[in-house]
């Protein structure tokens, strides 16, 4: 391939002379050399077909504003989507300091040059770690699932130990993942990952069915608390089951729950992970971080980073950094505990914002207003033909709505649904068949009466 003498305004060091230059540098004559270990089988023959740059920004923000129109966004649509990603209110001031250049810039540097983003860490451990009742709050891992996975391979080394079970209403994408991590091909530390079936009249955790499958090689069991599909389970008989059986108990939660039900720590908890995008982070891609918290006992197998503090020279100064960091990856290199990369704690720092701001009376009211509004809404739908609300009446925020007795399937009905300006619940036909032709609705804090109203007016118009 012949090099380009093209300069594009977007592409650093894409002026000839400059490239040339760094490419004498490091011994090579050009671009080429650099891929000679690719296989010429495995490399395309031709050029990408690609379009013509765009050279004016003018241009560029015209296309990309183009794109974006075609979306369907929550702002001119009623939106009843969750499933592990829920419209909450996001307070102003979340966005004012995620902006802030000291931390949206501030990356990869170390406590000794970002002080204030360390000591922002540790607020939001502190605070986490207060509505959890746990000692030690990790920095986000990428999203939830994977502060799963993380969590059952530290319960299988703490234990010693190579299966896990998993309560079956866990979302299939949640799944997938925790799987990867569990089950790794051909790989030393391959974990078990076996189901646990749940009530099909409550959609909590079966209990025969858990002490059916609880052995000897059992390292955790990990439920969700509220579920994926919004049940409330009493904990202590399933904490007391899997720790009489010498194995973890590992609980999912959405921390924004927590102003009204009972943190995992007093029914038995050992480790608790679950998202923290409803504490103030929009509903974006990358929003759905993760976080693993423990009793200090399980310090040492944390594979994530951890923020602490300790006095300096100076009475009554204070500094931040990580603690035993060298238990990561970072430092033990291939004898790391899990493999950890990019992490997004820049979230940390709006959760602790979010958490800072609602404080503890601020997060049960909001508590109250999840409960009361989606019980209001499912009390509703109940009322249409045809239609019934699963497992109530124990949910938080979600809730299953089967559609069986309209005869009506829930792709048509959300079709029809967007035609006025609605989303509406997560098709769960593929992913829970047993369930029927149902869907998975959320009703959050920032939905009035009127707009589930206008949900239970629309729907009866569609379905009659």
């Amino acid at each position: 391939m012949k090099p380009s003498s093209f300069v594009h305004p977007y592409i650093a060091n894409s002026v000839p002379a400059i490239r040339q230059e760094m490419l004498a540098e490091i011994g090579v004559t050009n671009v080429e050399e650099l891929f000679d270990v690719i296989p010429d089988r495995l490399r395309l023959k031709r050029d990408l077909n690609l379009p013509n740059p765009l050279l004016a920004e003018t241009d560029l923000r015209k296309h990309v504003e183009k794109v974006l129109s075609k979306n369907t966004t929550c702002r001119e649509n009623l939106n009843f989507l969750g499933a592990g990603c829920s419209q909450h209110f996001v307070p102003a001031v979340c966005d004012e300091i995620a902006h802030r250049a000291e931390f949206l810039t501030a990356y990869g540097s170390f406590a000794y040059t970002d002080l204030g983003k360390w000591q922002a860490y540790f607020e939001y451990q502190s605070m986490l770690g207060e509505l959890l009742e746990m000692d030690v709050v990790s920095l986000p891992t990428y999203d939830s699932a994977i502060a799963v996975g993380f969590a059952l391979r530290m319960a299988s080394r703490i234990t010693g130990r190579k299966e896990v079970l998993i309560a079956k209403t866990i979302s299939l994408e949640k799944l997938s993942v925790v799987r990867n991590l569990c089950q790794p091909a051909a790989m030393p530390g391959h974990i078990d990952v076996k189901l646990v079936d749940y009530d099909h009249g409550r959609g909590t955790l079966d209990l025969v069915d858990l002490r059916d499958k609880l052995s000897s090689k059992t390292a955790a069991v990990y439920f969700e608390n509220p579920s994926y599909l919004g049940s409330v389970s009493e904990g202590k008989e399933i904490s007391d089951l899997v720790h009489e059986n010498g194995a973890t108990c590992v609980v999912g939660v959405d921390p924004i729950s927590l102003g009204v039900l009972s943190p995992p720590a007093q029914y038995g908890a050992d480790i608790v992970c679950g998202g923290l995008q409803s504490l103030g982070i929009h509903m974006e891609y990358g929003g759905l971080a993760g976080f693993i918290a423990s009793g200090e006992e399980y310090l040492p197998e944390y594979p994530l980073q951890i923020a602490g503090i300790t006095s300096t020279i100076r009475k009554g100064e204070f500094g931040f950094g990580y603690i035993t960091h060298e238990r990561t990856l970072y430092i033990e290199r291939e004898k790391g505990k899990d493999f950890t990369g990019t992490t997004v704690c820049l979230w940390a720092i709006v959760a602790a914002v979010y958490l800072a701001l609602m404080g503890p009376e601020g997060m049960k009211e909001i508590g109250q207003a999840v409960i009361q509004k989606s019980h209001y809404a499912a009390e509703l739908l109940s009322k249409i033909s045809g239609v019934r609300v699963l497992f109530s009446p124990h949910f938080f925020q979600e809730f299953v709505v089967n559609f069986d007795g309209t005869g009506r399937k829930v792709a048509n009905i959300n079709n029809e649904l967007l035609k006025y300006g609605i989303f509406g619940g997560k098709d769960l036909t593929l992913e829970f068949p047993e369930l029927g032709n149902s869907a998975l609705y959320s009703v959050t804090e920032i939905h009035t009466k009127n707009d589930l109203q206008k949900l239970a007016d629309t729907l009866r118009v569609i379905l009659k």
